[in-house]
């Protein structure tokens, strides 16, 4: 009751609105728009379960779940083994720490109706609180065995359903079905086999270029560099080269991959003896949309009124859609450019390694593609005469398993 005392008498002489406001002005002007437009809808918050009540305190204040600073995986972690221990009526103290046999039990009562990765997510949510509790974790080998159970006992409901790629043939729909300076994307996303999300943004306010923030201290004033996310036009000019063959090649930064994060890639674009190909595409986009300033994305637009419009995620996927439904082909994701892109070039003879470098991928994930890889090739070989292509495709699948000491099963 002291140190509660004590917390409220060093409360009452902060001024909280004050120091909020001085925190909301460090933010830079897109994050304060983000934060004023949330609190323009009205939002009910949820009442508490049957027999449950909230209780109020001035230390603690209700707070919607989506405003949380806590990440949303992590906290219903905590909330679900807060549910479950009450239900058994575990002693707090047993709750922290939680010895082995809490953990197994509370993760074999989730088999069977969560996916793995959920499970691993509540795991690791509980494994963080532990840690900024100075608690020592007792997830080991008993916790690791009931994962591998809960792998086996997925339902349906949470698995995903297999979603086709892209192919050549969807490709070219896109091409004659859309306009060039909008339909660019989709050349590059296939051939570069990268994801479409390091490409184009989510959505105009989530825009993360590299910025300057200047911040006071005293007499001095720091200039703090922002990590950048999205590629922007800064990268223009484009250098385009020519290989003694006479394929022409450029390349350019972007500031963040899923698997290098801020450290960014170096992205390859090379022509492609196509109708789709991804040079001519890039070219007649530079063209068009020259009056782009630096400061915009990098694949922007001009409008007809004289300013610009960028790409975002959730319209070019509608847009390639509607394309692609009209045309008789299935509802795709971002996701089936990459995983189009990367069988087109194995089916062409190219080298497994080199693929994953096109890709930026610096991790085996993408082998979930090639191991699964005779669910695939119906869709790209139709043909009688192409099973040649079909058994280089397999024997080189195979030749990188061995080389990288990796199971083919």
């Amino acid at each position: 009751m002291s140190d509660r005392h004590s917390l409220t008498d060093i409360l009452q002489s902060v001024d909280v609105g004050a120091a909020t406001q001085a925190l909301y002005r460090e933010f830079p002007p897109s994050v304060r728009h983000l934060a004023s437009s949330s609190t323009d809808q009205t939002r009910t918050p949820r009442t508490p379960r049957l027999n449950n009540c909230i209780q109020q305190s001035s230390h603690c204040p209700h707070v919607l779940a989506s405003d949380r600073l806590l990440l949303c995986n992590y906290g219903a972690g905590l909330l679900q083994f807060t549910q479950y221990c009450d239900q058994l009526n575990i002693p707090e103290e047993n709750c922290m720490p939680a010895s082995e046999t809490l953990l197994t039990a509370f993760s074999a009562h989730a088999a069977g109706s969560i996916s793995l990765s959920a499970l691993n997510n509540w795991l690791a949510g509980l494994h963080f609180w532990h840690t900024i509790n100075g608690a020592p974790w007792h997830g080991h080998e008993m916790l690791h065995h009931v994962r591998r159970g809960v792998t086996k006992l997925v339902p349906i409901s949470s698995k995903h359903t297999k979603r086709p790629p892209v192919t050549i043939e969807a490709l070219l729909s896109l091409c004659h079905g859309l306009d060039l300076t909008n339909s660019l994307d989709a050349s590059l996303a296939f051939w570069l086999c990268c994801c479409l999300g390091e490409l184009i943004i989510p959505s105009t306010n989530l825009f993360l270029p590299r910025r300057m923030k200047k911040k006071e201290r005293s007499e001095n004033c720091v200039i703090i560099t922002l990590p950048a996310k999205h590629v922007s036009r800064s990268v223009i000019p484009l250098t385009f080269h020519h290989l003694p063959n006479n394929t022409v090649f450029t390349t350019f930064h972007i500031p963040w991959t899923k698997t290098t994060l801020q450290d960014g890639a170096d992205i390859s674009v090379t022509a492609r003896a196509h109708p789709t190909c991804p040079i001519t595409a890039l070219k007649h986009h530079l063209v068009c949309n020259a009056k782009v300033p630096d400061m915009a994305p990098l694949f922007a637009s001009e409008t007809a009124n004289g300013s610009w419009a960028p790409l975002t995620r959730l319209w070019f996927l509608n847009r390639c859609n509607a394309v692609w439904l009209e045309a008789g082909y299935p509802d795709m994701l971002g996701h089936a450019f990459q995983i189009g892109g990367t069988t087109e070039l194995l089916l062409q003879g190219i080298n497994p390694d080199i693929i994953a470098t096109q890709g930026c991928w610096h991790s085996r994930a993408f082998l979930l593609y090639w191991h699964r890889i005779e669910s695939i090739l119906p869709l790209f070989l139709s043909a009688s005469n192409q099973d040649s292509s079909c058994s280089r495709l397999l024997a080189s699948i195979d030749t990188f398993h061995q080389r990288h000491g990796i199971s083919a099963s």
